[in-house]
């Protein structure tokens, strides 16, 4: 089992960055992929950002060029940083795990994930 945690949400004005982490315990050695993920009100959760073990990544469309994906091995910690924010990317943001390779040529689905943590809100305003 892993355990997630995430921190570094908070509400910012349009145009400003934020950068989320999310620290990994349990059993680590297991993590092939880390992900993040957001879900806004009324809105099915989304793949935002995805790293393979190998350093592999992946973006939605909608954050490309904005987001940046990136991992600490040594601290088992995963990053997101997000700048140039927008309205639109107002969410809960989540972190999760999963044994599978995604190869970085697509984001897995949710489902593929195991292993979650709680969430940590992102608001933006305009």
């Amino acid at each position: 089992q892993v355990q997630l945690v995430e921190s570094g949400g908070g509400s910012v004005q349009a145009g400003g960055s934020l950068r989320l982490s999310c620290a990994a315990s349990g059993s680590t050695y297991s993590i092939n992929c880390w992900g993040w993920f957001r879900q806004a009100p009324g809105k099915e959760r989304e793949g935002v950002a995805a790293i393979d073990s190998d350093g592999s990544t992946a973006y939605a469309d909608s954050v490309k060029g904005r987001f940046t994906i990136s991992q600490d091995n040594a601290k088992n910690t995963l990053y997101l940083q997000m700048n140039s924010l927008k309205p639109e990317d107002t969410a809960m943001y989540y972190c999760a795990t999963t044994r599978v390779y995604s190869g970085g040529t697509a984001l897995l689905p949710p489902f593929y994930f195991h292993s979650w943590g709680q969430g940590t809100q992102v608001t933006v305003s305009s």
